[in-house]
């Protein structure tokens, strides 16, 4: 056998968003006897410089303020002199901005670059938009986490089916496991990012409505982002104080998985979203909305309930009947957790992410 391929993983940030994740991931579990993983950045620190560095992954920092700007031409250098010094085989970008910095970086070292797609491009930013399709056509693949996005890229941005390569996120089940924690009362959560889309104020709307006749209810939203004040102003407008807690984002959430008895996701827009996957490998019950690709995760009745976005009332329907029938609860939330186990590994993930580049010309 010979060398391992140097291959550069590159992210904004190393933060708790899902792409940060998918990319410390993928670099800890590449196999080393075949790839050589470097991590470069655009942003130092976060959860996720810590878990690489322990994983003995090189990371750097390459301060880009603007892909356009003086600083992402000066890196744009940095980064080609990186490469050439250690040798980069590959480069594979796990976010909008460093897809677009990536593929003109990789194409003048006559190197392959995956673009990573994990979004539909009418909720991006137009700038980010314009970029992406200016991309779409020189990086070697797309790769994308859902059948949903790879239609979407087909058929609204003409991008050619043989350029996406569906790999889809993987849970690792030695650490989001059902364990239950002992607690007294009913506790209905969800762990993201506090922004827009993720469209908190419907729980919070829809948990109240059922908290009016079931008071021993808990909701529990985990996470950091910039709807916080809104979202803790509706929860005591709603007369919540007391039975809606708030915790900030950490790295480790398997613990939080666990407290939760039925898991909520009721995001406006989603590819394959990691928590509500690694809400199903720790056993909770799950509630998602109906959108991109979590109806190839959810079986919906079978392993979680789905619901139209933006719906309150259907969702206070779910949450009634999910805390009313406990045999229920625990018959979907064994369900999803087999699903996870045996649907989506992170070892079938990282097999799928090793096979493209090895799909890739060297």
């Amino acid at each position: 056998m010979g060398k391992p391929r140097p291959v550069l993983l590159l992210a904004r940030e190393l933060g708790i968003g899902g792409c940060e994740r998918d990319l410390a991931r993928t670099a800890i579990g590449l196999d080393r006897s075949r790839f050589e993983p470097h991590v470069g950045c655009f942003r130092p620190g976060g959860f996720r410089f810590e878990e690489l560095i322990a994983a003995g992954i090189p990371v750097n920092t390459f301060p880009v303020e603007s892909l356009i700007g003086v600083s992402g031409v000066s890196e744009a250098v940095a980064v080609r002199r990186y490469a050439r010094r250690h040798g980069i085989a590959l480069m594979h970008a796990f976010d909008a901005p460093t897809s677009i910095f990536a593929a003109p970086v990789a194409k003048s070292l006559r190197i392959p670059v995956i673009a990573v797609n994990l979004w539909f491009r009418d909720k991006i930013p137009p700038r980010l938009q314009r970029g992406l399709r200016l991309i779409d056509r020189i990086v070697d693949a797309v790769m994308v986490n859902s059948n949903a996005v790879k239609e979407h890229l087909i058929q609204d941005e003409n991008v050619p089916a043989e350029r996406i390569h569906l790999c889809y996120n993987g849970v690792d089940t030695a650490v989001f496991h059902p364990q239950r924690a002992p607690h007294s009362n009913l506790v209905i959560g969800s762990v993201c990012a506090l922004r827009t889309e993720k469209r908190l104020d419907v729980l919070i709307e829809a948990f109240a409505k059922v908290r009016r006749s079931m008071p021993g209810l808990k909701l529990l939203i985990a996470g950091s982002g910039e709807t916080l004040p809104q979202l803790k102003e509706l929860a005591a407008r709603s007369g919540l104080d007391g039975a809606c807690v708030f915790e900030p984002a950490k790295s480790c959430v398997a613990d939080w998985m666990r407290s939760i008895d039925i898991f909520v996701l009721p995001s406006e827009t989603e590819s394959f979203p990691n928590a509500l996957l690694e809400a199903m490998a720790c056993g909770c019950a799950v509630v998602a909305s109906r959108v991109g690709g979590v109806p190839e995760l959810i079986e919906d009745g079978r392993s979680g309930f789905l619901f139209e976005p933006g719906n309150a009332n259907v969702l206070a329907d779910a949450l009634a009947k999910l805390c009313q029938e406990s045999e229920l609860r625990a018959r979907l939330g064994a369900a999803a957790a087999e699903r996870a186990r045996e649907c989506f590994p992170l070892s079938r993930s990282i097999d799928c992410i090793q096979a493209l580049y090895d799909r890739l010309p060297k």
